[in-house]
């Protein structure tokens, strides 16, 4: 069987077991004076039985899946010739592919070496006993677990902690695999930067000026020389980052305070999903928006009063970025004002206090942390962003403070990096690795930033 259909037969056992276990249950409990007589409710019996049937089966099948296709590569490898068994990795891994291709009939036999036909139906025979013994395996053991759990059914059974213990331990595995998963995603991302850095200096990367990301395809290259100073990257982030948060955090703030403090129920009602649609919006409309409005609306506007102004700039990015934003901000602070509770508002109003002045000196500090972590989030949005900076800020860059100047982000240079006319290990595409370690530094600092200012300046009243 393949694995899906393993996986769904499997599903189908565990159903069945949880069928006739929660049966089991109901029929013993008539014997001792009917179902209060049970430890448990009938309902954990059956997914006691249930997850007796499915979870050893399903634990073996995915560490079955992890190392098979290994071990068939080192059978398959074992079936050829001493010389091509010798050969470097790269070459073996070629050699295996084509094993694979005439195995899976996409290449023609007749025109393939004797011994690569005969590596291809040894293939396909280890496949085919693999798929056998997996299936064979898996459902034996469903079908043990099922016998057990089923045994194990008795009144006396305290199977609703049985099945909260084991729950509590797929929470606990599924909590460890998103820990695993971060912290391989960041290992990876660090040793490809440490390649990079083995022929960029880090100093140059960190403190220069000057980003050309040019490598030289031959000694003699005319005008190979590159640059690779990420500051201009850096600066045009921070840049437009800082616009879109001009435009976003106080018209969001506002926004939200309006519509938990101030708003009657059927305004709050129409326009709180009114302004959260503007997160539905792709980002690309945004870019539309940007690219063919507000870039030349901003280029006429600044020309009209006597500046320099590109066709292309980090304000007109920024401002529709932070439009963008806006429902992020005001979402997220709007849960946190109204999750205030309704007491600490009357008992500062029952003192003598406005109504501002309650939202200033009780509500606000009352709501920091979650309103911090909400201006947080933004912030993390608006350096990730990429669409709306390609069609309005361009792609030169520039280390300028002038925000009518045409910029790009880091996010943006990643992406042109990795399009795919450089061989994987030049220092052209590994820079792209080395900005994304940038990256996650500086969002890192600005989490650390943020749990700084709320255990700094938060209120707590209970």
């Amino acid at each position: 069987m393949q694995p899906i259909t393993l996986i769904s037969t499997l599903a189908a056992l565990a159903v069945f077991a949880f069928v006739i276990g929660r049966g089991r249950a109901m029929l013993q409990s008539q014997a001792v004076g009917g179902a209060r007589s049970l430890a448990s409710l009938p309902f954990y019996y059956g997914m006691l039985t249930a997850l007796w049937c499915a979870l050893p089966a399903l634990l073996v099948l995915g560490v079955w899946q992890l190392f098979d296709a290994r071990l068939i590569e080192w059978m398959v490898i074992a079936k050829l010739p001493a010389a091509s068994q010798a050969l470097p990795a790269d070459e073996l891994g070629l050699l295996l592919n084509t094993v694979s291709n005439i195995a899976q009939g996409h290449l023609p036999v007749e025109s393939q070496p004797a011994e690569m036909v005969a590596a291809a139906e040894s293939l396909k025979n280890i496949q085919h006993t693999n798929r056998l013994a997996v299936t064979g395996v898996v459902l034996s053991l469903g079908i043990l677990g099922l016998m057990f759990g089923w045994s194990r059914v008795a009144p006396q059974l305290r199977a609703r902690q049985k099945v909260e213990s084991a729950f509590s331990w797929v929470l606990l595995a599924c909590s460890c695999l998103a820990i695993l998963t971060t912290v391989g995603i960041v290992f990876s991302v660090l040793f490809e930067s440490l390649q990079f850095f083995r022929s960029v200096s880090p100093v140059e990367f960190l403190f220069g000026t000057q980003w050309s990301p040019q490598m030289a395809m031959r000694a003699d290259q005319v005008g190979s020389s590159g640059a690779f100073g990420s500051v201009p990257l850096f600066a045009g982030t921070m840049l437009i980052s800082f616009i879109a948060m001009c435009v976003a955090v106080p018209v969001g703030l506002m926004a939200a305070i309006y519509l938990a403090e101030y708003a009657h129920k059927k305004v709050r009602s129409v326009v709180k999903p009114l302004l959260e649609v503007l997160a539905g919006i792709p980002t690309v409309v945004y870019g539309f928006f940007a690219a063919l409005t507000v870039a030349p609306l901003v280029r006429d506007i600044g020309q009209s009063l006597g500046f320099a102004t590109s066709s292309e700039s980090a304000l007109a990015a920024g401002l529709v970025m932070g439009v963008m934003i806006i429902p992020f901000v005001s979402s997220l602070a709007d849960d946190v004002i109204s999750a205030v509770p309704q007491s600490l508002r009357d008992g500062s109003l029952g003192l003598g206090a406005t109504q501002s002045e309650t939202i200033k000196q009780v509500v606000l500090p009352a709501a920091l942390p979650g309103v911090v972590g909400g201006i947080l989030l933004a912030v993390s949005r608006a350096i990730g962003e990429t669409m709306i900076v390609v069609m309005a800020a361009g792609l030169a860059a520039k280390l300028t403070a002038n925000p009518l100047e045409s910029v790009t982000t880091v996010t943006v240079q990643i992406v042109t990096l990795l399009v795919g006319d450089q061989e994987f290990d030049s220092p052209k595409t590994l820079a792209a690795f080395a900005l994304g370690l940038m990256l996650f530094v500086t969002t890192l600092a600005l989490n650390f930033v943020a749990l700084y200012v709320v255990r700094k300046y938060r209120e707590q009243y209970d």
